[in-house]
């Protein structure tokens, strides 16, 4: 039962809690006000019930100041794991019903001794009529909150964005670190191996004592080493260029440069204070410091003229990728943003390598599955590819598929070196499995669809997310309108693909805010990746199939199959919302935590995060759980 405290809390009391939480923290002294003189304070104690179906018309607008409620979803059909949402102190409910003046769909009771505002319906309904921000706030809730998350991640990665961007940075932070050296005495043969098994394109010579006597690049390799005639055997102090230019580590970016453009040399050795080799800075990790602009980065991998150059672009592809993302960017636009220049890097990489392999006068196209193939990869990624063609009239096929399979295994190998690490699961061109001719793959797809057994969904979720990369587009679209065509008459198969959609929930505790100890190698962490957007995009791949939507793109699955299922804007923006943030996150994650030469992972720790972005994250995971309920509903799908 309530008791009634019968007592407002002093205005500034009010006010100096409301300061602490969104969206009163954007509001205008004016309207905090209002609710600090209207809104009053009431206690209910452990196991009461505070607002439910059966209480009427909401009167109230609750805001919890302290303790824990649980809102549980009423009526038999929608008793489930993902009906039960717990809420703490700066969180307000049921905003919809008080907004309608209607009864709450939702159970609300206090989990523990809990305090909570009231803020009467009529005054509620004033504030929104006059407070621009509780106003947004209540009708695009997770919106509201992603605003204000948006901003405040700006504000952190702009900071560290001018912290690696400037030039009196200290040498000790940029370029290779520990970099390797070779004695004056090794044969060039042997430091030329060194140089291509390390793919680098110098060597820094130095001697016992680690201090660099000299540098040899490839340039030197022309003019002193092919030219001159000079034996492979002879010692690398015979081929480097001597006296190299050093600075010491505590020394700026700045220096670096001026070093560089008064002397006309394009490396700079760091030393310690003792005078050793600690690091190797180079033109490009100079320019990689500067604003790296789109154009520039297009121009350098469409002229690439080898694997070392278009590595350096994906260097740059993420460089400006982290510039976007301090400056605010959303999640959405930044995804397809990666992928469209990784696109550009993998296309680069297939054009080098039909240089030495021939299909002139024979259809084919180069596939991206998974991530890639649905415009929504992250800094971490890696292949997911295949190839389709047609063989020619009369011609062999199994011969054309071993030329397919060896021009495929070297592009894959240099994609690898590029940036993006070969499949784990083999999902790739060079695999004869996923080297077929079109009639292949439409046997292929129509034979997952008659039988879905696991197999065949787990490769659904993969495969039936593909575009078209590089070759005859007109390939994969004639695959697109086969797959739509089977899979939409076939219900059954939408049915089984629902019911894997459902296997994995959104990580929400019914007492705590997450529930953490999912995976066993990783306690107290949240795989975002698996308990969050793959849920998204596992829902969206359904509804698209369904409606013979021929994107891919999660985002754009979900709209089209929104408009034609008739499900509201609102709704459907609200679940959008609650992806970007999860995939926002993700990037947020993926770079800070991310070292040289490996990329961030998915997993975080919800008490890491600040209050507003684990009640943002919240609320994504409640999106997540709303979408599945809709599957669960729509393909009566019983757990």
């Amino acid at each position: 039962m309530l008791r009634e405290e019968g007592r407002h809390r002093a205005a500034g009391n009010t006010q100096a809690f409301l300061a602490k939480h969104a969206p009163f923290n954007k509001m205008t002294p004016a309207a905090l006000q209002l609710f600090a003189e209207k809104a009053h304070i009431a206690f209910y104690p452990a196991g009461s019930l505070i607002v439910g179906p059966d209480s009427g018309n909401v009167r109230f607008f609750y805001l919890i100041e302290s303790g824990k409620v649980q809102a549980r979803q009423a009526g038999e059909v929608t008793v489930t794991e993902y009906s039960i949402l717990s809420l703490g102190a700066g969180e307000s409910f049921p905003i919809g019903a008080v907004t309608a003046g209607r009864p709450s769909t939702n159970i609300y009771t206090a989990v523990e001794d809990t305090f909570c505002y009231h803020l009467p319906a009529e005054d509620y309904l004033t504030l929104m009529s006059t407070s621009p921000e509780f106003n947004l706030f209540c009708t695009q809730y997770i919106a509201s909150l992603l605003d204000q998350s948006r901003r405040q991640l700006q504000a952190q990665f702009a900071q560290k964005a001018s912290e690696q961007q400037t030039l009196n940075s200290p040498l000790v932070g940029i370029g290779a670190r520990n970099p390797t050296s070779v004695l004056p005495e090794t044969p060039l043969r042997t430091a030329l191996e060194s140089m291509s098994q390390l793919g680098i394109g110098s060597m820094v010579v130095a001697d016992a004592e680690q201090k660099p006597v000299g540098i040899f690049t490839r340039s030197d390799l022309l003019d002193r080493v092919v030219l001159a005639d000079l034996p492979l055997n002879s010692p690398i102090s015979q081929a480097m260029s001597a006296a190299p230019f050093t600075l010491n580590e505590h020394a700026t970016a700045y220096d670096a440069m001026l070093a560089m453009a008064t002397h006309g040399i394009r490396h700079v050795l760091v030393t310690d204070h003792h005078g050793r080799l600690s690091g190797v800075v180079s033109e490009r990790d100079l320019f990689a410091l500067q604003r790296v602009g789109l154009r520039q980065i297009r121009q350098a991998i469409e002229s690439a003229p080898d694997v070392e150059a278009l590595k350096a672009s994906a260097a740059d592809v993420r460089q400006l990728s982290f510039n976007m993302l301090a400056q605010g960017i959303g999640a959405e636009q930044l995804t397809q943003f990666i992928s469209a220049l990784n696109d550009a890097l993998t296309r680069r990489v297939i054009q080098l390598n039909l240089e030495n392999h021939d299909f002139s006068g024979i259809d084919w196209c180069w596939l991206a599955f998974g991530s890639e193939g649905r415009d929504e990869q992250t800094f971490s990624t890696d292949q997911d590819n295949g190839i389709v063609y047609l063989v020619p009239e009369g011609g062999d096929q199994e011969a054309l598929k071993q030329r397919f399979l060896a021009f495929a295994l070297d592009t894959n190998k240099d994609l690898d070196k590029v940036g993006f690490p070969l499949c784990k699961g083999n999902i790739m061109a060079s695999n004869p499995q996923w080297c077929l001719t079109l009639d292949e793959w439409r046997a292929q797809f129509s034979k997952w669809i008659r039988t879905p057994e696991p197999v065949a969904l787990l490769n659904a979720t993969i495969f039936f997310d593909f575009r078209p990369l590089y070759g005859k587009s007109e390939l994969s679209d004639s695959m697109r309108r086969h797959l739509l065509s089977q899979a939409s008459a076939t219900p059954i198969f939408l049915q089984a693909m629902a019911r894997n959609a459902l296997e994995v929930g959104p990580p929400l505790g019914k007492i705590r805010d997450f529930v953490t100890d999912l995976e066993a190698d990783f306690p107290g962490k949240i795989d975002l990746k698996k308990y969050g957007s793959r849920i998204f995009v596992d829902v969206a791949r359904i509804y698209a199939l369904a409606a013979g939507v021929h994107g891919t793109n999660t985002i754009q699955r979900l709209r089209l199959s929104a408009q034609k299922m008739n499900i509201k804007g609102e709704e459907i923006n609200a679940v959008l919302d609650g992806l970007n943030f999860i995939q926002l996150l993700r990037l947020q994650h993926q770079y800070l935590e991310g070292e040289p030469g490996r990329q961030g992972d998915n997993l975080i720790d919800p008490e890491k995060l600040n209050e507003l972005d684990r009640r943002i994250l919240k609320e994504s995971f409640r999106q997540a759980r709303k979408i599945q309920s809709r599957l669960k509903l729509d393909y009566q799908v019983n757990h």
